[in-house]
């Protein structure tokens, strides 16, 4: 079976139009008629399960009229209201569960999600469109579709949100296809089927695991911070004391950051988690969690208690599904103390939770080497 489908307009006669006929040779018929015909399986795929297509090519090569023939109008998304971006979702949808789907896409900067779309960045608009767009599909328990999709943001971005999509849209059990003219989506998004309109070939293929990631793991200044600052869930300040490391990535330079402080209580020699942040176009594929996970390993390897707090539900949920970290206090409102001079320490308006490291510790050697 194949998709075929053939469109045609008047050509408007002017004068320039019979110069470029004549300068190109082109036909003189009054009418422009374009097909497309791309193979496509048919009882097969009504019986076949799946989560993910895309329909990809260059410009022109007819994407667009497969996507909308075969799987209906793309999704648009809501114009600009003026309102927070949380009050766009569908209503209905809790708090809790708007701030887990953002945070699924890659979307985990808080701040960002109390402004209207129009004062995002470009990649964090993408991110918190994608999360629009799979919200009213759930709700609606209709086929998500997305016709040029990754366009509109540069190719890291695009590449790493389309991993946090992907999960997301699996494990919430929605069908999406999507169409676009970036091949460097494919082993990132990881479809179930690819459809080629330009060459005019369909494909089934496995999901397989995304391409690796080069980084290095590397102690740098705390002048660093201001790369990171405006990202932060919480604080835009770091101690100045705070020991800190980032992951580098060896096109884009430094993309995740974690500063650590001296635990100050009873016990053994302890440090404790102060500020984890990862760069917005790198969100979505768990690179927070590993730098917090490296910088723990260093920690122990040196004979330390390692801890953690956290408020972000993302960071939660993952290490609350991690073996190496155990969970000392779920998530809860604690008792404020304050410092000598009367200013509080800890946090009283919000749930945290408590985790202490229980992995394994990094080489010795290599724990001090990379500390310096």
């Amino acid at each position: 079976m194949s998709f075929v489908h053939t469109y045609e307009c008047v050509v408007p006669e002017s004068t320039r139009t019979k110069q470029i006929r004549g300068m190109f040779d082109l036909d003189h018929g009054k009418l422009s008629r374009t097909r497309i015909e791309c193979e496509f399986p048919g009882e097969e795929f009504a019986k076949r399960k799946w989560s993910i297509g895309l329909i990809v090519g260059p410009s022109g090569s007819g994407k667009s009229t497969m996507l909308r023939k075969l799987f209906g109008e793309a999704w648009q998304s809501p114009p600009e209201s003026g309102r927070a971006l949380v009050d766009e979702f569908p209503e209905g949808t809790s708090v809790r569960e708007i701030a887990r789907m953002l945070s699924s896409v890659g979307f985990s900067s808080p701040p960002a999600w109390l402004r209207p779309r129009a004062m995002l960045s470009n990649g964090q608009r993408f991110r918190a469109e994608m999360a629009l767009a799979a919200a009213f599909a759930m709700r609606d328990k209709s086929r998500l579709v997305l016709d040029e999709f990754t366009s509109v943001v540069d190719r890291h971005a695009a590449r790493i949100g389309c991993v946090a999509f992907a999960k997301m849209i699996r494990e919430a059990g929605v069908s999406l296809v999507v169409a676009s003219c970036h091949e460097d989506i494919i082993d990132w998004l990881q479809p179930d089927w690819i459809a080629r309109p330009d060459v005019g070939t369909f494909a089934w293929r496995s999901v397989r695991p995304r391409p690796p990631i080069r980084l290095e793991f590397r102690r740098l200044s705390s002048r660093l911070w201001r790369r990171f600052a405006t990202h932060h869930y919480l604080s835009g300040e770091i101690h100045p004391s705070s020991v800190c490391f980032a992951l580098i990535h060896p096109e884009a330079g430094p993309v995740a950051f974690s500063a650590w402080l001296p635990f100050l209580g009873g016990g053994p020699l302890s440090k404790r988690e102060h500020r984890t942040v990862c760069l917005p176009d790198f969100q979505g594929i768990g690179l927070g969690g590993r730098i917090g996970s490296l910088c723990a390993r260093l920690w122990r390897a040196l004979g330390f208690r390692v801890l953690s707090t956290t408020t972000h539900p993302g960071l939660v949920r993952s290490r609350s599904r991690d073996p190496d970290w155990k969970m000392t206090r779920p998530p809860s409102l604690v008792s404020g103390r304050s410092d000598l001079k009367g200013r509080m320490r800890h946090a009283t308006g919000r749930l945290t939770a408590g985790f202490e490291y229980v992995g394994q510790a990094m080489d010795r050697a290599l724990a001090k080497r990379l500390l310096g």
